[in-house]
């Protein structure tokens, strides 16, 4: 058995086992092809210094999913005017952005609401200094905070937005009860928390993921 038909083989073998156990659909190609692009990263005979700056670059942008099981998503406009729907025009709302990635929506919130405290908090460093420095480059009154939210207090935001994973919402449902003020509001794009129904729905794209809001009833 040949090499190429050996990686046709596991690829198609992992495929099936992806398959059985049930895992999303998008895991079948990259489960089938992985193997083939195996043999060709190895005939292309790359220094393994390549290999090493590509494994740094990818810590700085992804930093620890391993750990956190929560990817760089990017949210894009038609959820940022949905999030900003929620603003009072002329209230200094008080809002953060959990895993706020280069920073898009807490620099447009920033933007167009002149009185209100924007704020984002970024794990990973590199996505985290991409937005602090277009902050400064752009005289944005965004606040960039390269951290983990569970180390903030919620209590002082009116409003908390997330993009995550499904593995993270149970874990932020429960800081979200312990932290957050009475009728402060979470917003959720794309994920919803189990066992927790949404107070709010709306759709930012025609045929998008909806965003998710939930009043927070009263603090534990």
């Amino acid at each position: 058995m040949t090499l190429g038909v050996a990686a046709l083989l596991q690829g198609a073998v992992a495929a099936i086992i992806t398959w059985w156990r049930g895992l999303p659909l998008w895991w079948l190609p990259i489960q089938f092809l992985f193997p083939i692009a195996l043999l060709f990263a190895h005939a292309m005979a790359l220094s393994p210094l390549v290999y090493f700056v590509l494994f740094i670059l990818f810590v700085l942008i992804y930093w620890a999913p391993f750990r956190t099981r929560v990817p760089l998503y990017l949210s894009g406009r038609p959820v940022w005017e949905a999030v900003a729907a929620f603003f009072p025009e002329d209230a200094a709302v008080q809002f953060v952005d959990i895993g706020s990635g280069i920073g898009g929506l807490s620099l447009y919130l920033a933007d167009r609401f002149p009185k209100a405290t924007v704020t984002g908090i970024e794990l990973a460093p590199f996505p985290w200094l991409i937005s602090w420095l277009r902050a400064r480059f752009s005289g944005s009154r965004a606040q960039f905070i390269w951290g983990d939210y569970a180390n903030v207090d919620l209590a002082q935001f009116d409003i908390v937005f997330t993009f995550l994973s499904p593995a993270a919402m149970p874990s932020l449902w429960i800081k979200a009860l312990s932290d957050m003020r009475q009728d402060s509001l979470l917003l959720s794009y794309e994920f919803i928390i189990p066992g927790a129904k949404p107070d709010i729905v709306i759709y930012p794209a025609l045929g998008g993921a909806p965003l998710y809001g939930w009043r927070i009833p009263q603090n534990f």
